[in-house]
């Protein structure tokens, strides 16, 4: 079971049964898996299904993204060794 140490803990905190815990962590862990990019890509489709225009989109995704944790991205031993070691 993917994540099981984190489906334990909501078990234990919660006191869902152990299927209801691993659908939940698995909901919310492909919810927050988005890429930046990704998410950007889909809630722009979204604001667009509710006829808004990009003058108010942009800055509504913007905010959004300052908020909202995503996915890092893919990062190279030279890129983390340059985080570790600038």
């Amino acid at each position: 079971m993917a994540h099981s140490e984190l489906v334990l803990h909501v078990v234990a905190s919660t006191g869902l049964a152990p299927e209801t815990a691993a659908r939940l962590v698995a909901d919310v862990i492909a919810y927050f898996g988005e890429t930046a990019e990704q998410f950007v890509r889909r809630r722009h489709a979204e604001l667009r299904r509710r006829h808004m225009g990009n003058a108010s989109i942009w800055p509504v995704i913007a905010a959004e993204l300052a908020q909202r944790r995503v996915m890092a991205p893919q990062l190279s031993e030279r890129q983390l060794r340059r985080i570790v070691y600038g």
